[in-house]
C-alpha cells in the first residue's frame, strides 16, 4: 500500500532545471496518468510534504502547469487529520484511505511512530512543514494549511499553532529536544541534535523568514536564539582543531556529528548573509569550518565519500567508530553546503570538493541501473547496498549541478529550498 513514485516525483525538478526535456515529459505523464493518490495504507507526514508536496509545488513555480497544482492540493488535504491532536501539534504517521470531504477533516487516522520515544512528535517533522504549507495556503486560496503550519489567524481554532506551543514550552539552556507529546505539548527527553530528528526544524525557521521576503520576523528571532544556544552548548573544537556540533543528551555531550548534520554549514552561511555586524563574520567563519569538518569526514575514507556519523573521540577524529555508522547512501548533506558556500564566497574550494564528490560517486557508486549507497566508505572495492535514494537524484545531484551552475540559476535571491532540495518562491509582494 501506499503513495508510489518518489523518485519520479522527487526527480521533477531536477530534470527541469538541467533541461532534459524527454525525461521531464515522460515523468510528467506519469504524474497526469498514474500517480493515483486514492491509495490505502500509511505514510509519514514529513515525507510525504518534502518529497511529494515539496517537488509538486516547485515543479508547478518552475512550469507553471496546472497537474502539478492540483496534485499538491489534493494531497495536503490528505494530511490534515495529522493535526487532529489535543495540542495540534500533528503526529507523524497518516493513514492515506479514502477519506471523506468532513470540514473538520476528522476521517482519516493518524498516530505517532512506534519507535519515537512515547508516542511523542518529532521536532525535524512537525517543524518541517512550514514553507509547503504556507505555499498550499496561497495557492488553494485556503487559510487551513497556513493555520496549520503558522496560524495566522487568531481564531480560537482546535488547532493550536504549532509555533506558539514551541514558543511557549520551557527550553532547556536555550535548547529544543527532539521529542514532543502531541497530547501535553511538553517535551519527551532531552535529546537535541542538529542531525536527524532535529536538523530541518533549525532551517525552516531561517528559510521561513527569508520566504517571507524577510518579514517573517518571529521566524527570524527563535532562528537567532536556537543558533545563540548551539553555539554555547554544542559547538565544540576537536584536538585536532576541527570543529563539529556535538549531540546533547540530558546535558551530557555525545562528541560525534551525522552526515545529516553536515546541512548545518550550508545554513548558518546562508543565515549569516543577514545577522548583525558583529555576528556576522563569526557565524561566516563557524559554517566555514564545519563545512571544513564534514569535508575531511570524506577526505579521511578510503573511497572519498564520508559516513552516516563520525565521532571525535578515543584519538579518532571526523571518522566512523563504530560499524554501524560507515555506510554511504547517497545523501546530499555535505554537498548542499559546498553548494552554499560557494554561492555566498566564491572560495573556488568548494567545486574542488564538489568535483571530488563527483568522482568518488562515480567510481564507487554507479551500477548498471543507476547509484547504489556503498556499506562501508573505509573499504574498497566498495560494497553496494543496491538502493538509489529518491533524495540522490532530489537533491545529491542537484545540489553538484548547482554548485557547477551560474549564480542566477535558481538564485538565492529569489528561490528558497526546502529540505528536499525543492526550490520554492520567495514572496516578494505584499499580501
Amino acid at each position: 500500500g501506499g503513495l508510489r513514485g518518489a523518485t519520479v516525483i522527487d526527480a521533477l525538478d531536477t530534470l527541469y532545471i538541467m533541461e532534459l526535456e524527454e525525461e521531464f515529459q515522460e515523468a510528467k505523464q506519469w504524474v497526469e496518468k498514474s500517480f493515483d493518490l486514492n491509495v490505502n495504507g500509511e505514510a509519514s507526514l514529513f515525507e510525504v510534504n518534502i518529497r511529494y508536496i515539496g517537488g509538486l509545488l516547485a515543479t508547478y513555480y518552475l512550469t507553471g502547469e496546472e497537474v502539478f497544482k492540483s496534485k499538491a492540493l489534493e494531497l495536503g488535504e490528505k494530511l490534515l487529520p495529522a493535526f487532529n491532536t489535543p495540542t495540534g501539534i500533528p503526529r507523524g504517521v497518516i493513514s492515506l484511505g479514502r477519506q471523506g470531504t468532513h470540514p473538520h477533516f476528522l476521517h482519516g487516522m493518524s498516530w505517532s511512530w512506534g519507535w519515537a520515544s512515547a508516542g511523542s512528535s518529532i521536532l525535524a517533522e512537525f517543524g518541517t512543514l512550514h514553507l509547503e504549507f504556507l505555499h498550499l495556503s496561497q495557492l488553494s486560496g485556503n487559510p487551513v494549511f497556513a493555520e496549520k503550519a503558522t496560524f495566522l489567524s487568531l481564531s480560537l481554532s482546535q488547532v493550536m499553532n504549532i509555533r506558539r506551543v514551541l514558543n511557549r514550552v520551557e527550553k532547556p539552556q536555550g535548547l529544543y529536544p527532539n521529542f514532543l507529546s502531541p497530547v501535553t505539548g511538553s517535551w519527551v527527553q532531552h535529546h537535541v541534535s542538529i542531525g536527524g530528528l532535529g536538523d530541518s526544524f533549525y532551517e525552516y525557521l531561517i528559510k521561513s523568514w527569508l520566504m517571507s521576503d524577510k518579514k517573517d520576523s518571529e521566524a527570524k528571532k527563535m532562528y537567532d536564539d536556537a543558533l545563540e544556544a548551539i553555539e554555547k552548548h554544542l559547538v565544540k573544537k576537536s584536538a585536532g582543531g576541527l570543529t563539529y556540533i556535538a549531540e546533547w543528551r540530558g546535558g551530557i555531550l555525545d562528541h560525534k556529528m551525522g552526515h545529516l548534520a553536515c546541512f548545518s554549514g550550508g545554513m548558518i552561511a546562508l543565515g549569516a548573509e543577514h545577522a548583525p555586524q558583529d555576528r556576522r563574520q563569526r557565524h561566516r567563519e563557524l559554517a566555514a569550518e564545519i563545512t571544513s569538518t564534514c569535508h575531511e569526514s570524506y577526505t579521511r575514507s578510503d573511497t572519498k565519500l564520508g559516513p552516516e556519523a563520525f565521532r571525535f573521540d578515543a584519538g579518532s577524529e571526523a571518522m566512523a567508530t563504530r560499524l554501524s555508522e560507515r555506510y554511504y547512501i547517497l545523501r546530499p548533506e555535505v554537498v548542499e553546503s559546498y553548494m552554499y558556500l560557494w554561492r555566498l564566497t566564491h572560495e573556488p574550494k568548494y567545486r574542488h570538493w564538489g568535483w571530488e564528490v563527483v568522482q568518488a560517486l562515480e567510481k564507487h557508486c554507479r551500477v548498471e541501473a543507476g547509484f547504489s549507497g556503498i556499506r562501508d566508505v573505509y573499504s574498497t572495492p566498495a560494497l553496494h547496498d543496491n538502493m538509489q535514494q529518491s533524495f540522490f537524484l532530489a537533491e545529491t545531484l542537484k545540489y553538484l549541478y548547482l554548485l557547477f551552475s551560474e549564480d542566477d540559476v535558481l538564485s538565492l535571491e529569489d528561490w528558497v529550498f526546502n529540505t528536499e532540495a525543492h526550490p520554492l518562491p520567495i514572496n516578494h509582494t505584499d499580501f
